[in-house]
Order: structure tokens, then sequence, then C-alpha cells
């Protein structure tokens, strides 16, 4: 597993660093060797602490987790990465038994670009590979990435369809006309 940790705000430490490769080697083995870990750590205003950790599993599944304490970092870290632990083992569990056995084959680009101009105007634009997944999948995907939408081909209609929360809790499906 191949860890990539970012400090904004704040100054990674050598101590930071063997706390997170610690605590993250026992994940090492639900992982795939190649896999990226990405930590970013950041110091908000009032002295909040922050944890963020992203892991791209493959072919549009994306783990994340999120996680802050008030002056206390190793408290955010830790509570991201038992989050994250708990993530992994429900995807391994969980998703590879309804997957195809080529979904973990391949790991999603991202590209982001972010503007700051204007009120109206698009400021983050991500683009993102999709593969032909069931409905089912795909609710399953954004609750892991803990979306309240996901977009997706269909695997029935081979069309883009998204997924959506609605606000009495059931899920909503929007599917394009010709």
């Amino acid at each position: 597993m191949k860890l990539t940790i970012q400090g904004r705000n704040m100054a990674i430490t050598p101590g930071i660093t063997q706390r997170i490769e610690r605590k993250t080697a026992r994940m090492s083995k639900y992982l795939l060797p190649d896999t990226e870990m990405q930590i970013k750590l950041r110091k908000d205003k009032n002295d909040l602490r922050v944890a963020e950790i992203t892991v791209p599993m493959g072919n549009n599944v994306i783990l994340r987790s999120e996680s802050s304490a008030q002056g206390n970092l190793f408290a955010a870290i830790d509570d991201a990465l038992a989050k994250m632990e708990r993530q992994i083992h429900r995807h391994r569990t969980k998703l590879s038994k309804r997957l195809r056995e080529d979904a973990f084959s391949v790991e999603p680009e991202y590209i982001e670009e972010e503007e700051n101009e204007g009120v109206l105007e698009v400021v983050r634009r991500k683009t993102f590979p999709v593969r032909p997944m069931s409905v089912e999948d795909a609710a399953i995907q954004m609750e892991m990435l803990g979306h309240s939408f996901f977009a997706f081909v269909n695997i029935d209609t081979e069309r883009i369809n998204v997924l959506y929360q609605r606000k009495d809790g059931g899920l909503g499906l929007l599917e394009p006309e010709a």
C-alpha cells in the first residue's frame, strides 16, 4: 500500500507519519499492494483538526472517511482510520460478492479543476470513468461514498442514469428520455 500524507496549515512531523504508518499496516492485508491511500490533514479555524482519507479501489469504487477533533490531531486520525477500516472490510465482503470479477482491475483517474469567480459559475469539475452497473450496485457504491447522488451507466438500458437520496429516505432514479 502506498501512503500519501499532505498537511494544510500544519507541518507533518515524523511522529505523525509513524503513527499513520503503524495504524494503516493492518489495513494492507485487505488492499492490493499498489493501492494508494491519500491522507489529508488540516488545521481549521478555532483549532479544529481534520483528517480526510481517500482510497481509490478500482472501477468507480472510492472509499472516503473524514473525522475532526478539537485540538487533537491524533484523535482525528485514529477516528478517520477506524472509519476507513470498517469501510474497507464492508467493501471487501459485501461488494466483492455482487460485482463482476474484473471490478477491481482498473483504478479511476480523477481530474479536478477549481475556479473561484462569480456566484453562478462552475467552481469545481470532476471527470471519472464509468462502467455499466446495475441500479443495486450503484446504490451500494453511492452508500460507500457517502454521497447523496451517483451517476452511472445503467447495464440494462446502456444509458446514463442518476441515483439520488430522497428527503423521505428512499432512493430516486433519473432516467433520460430521447
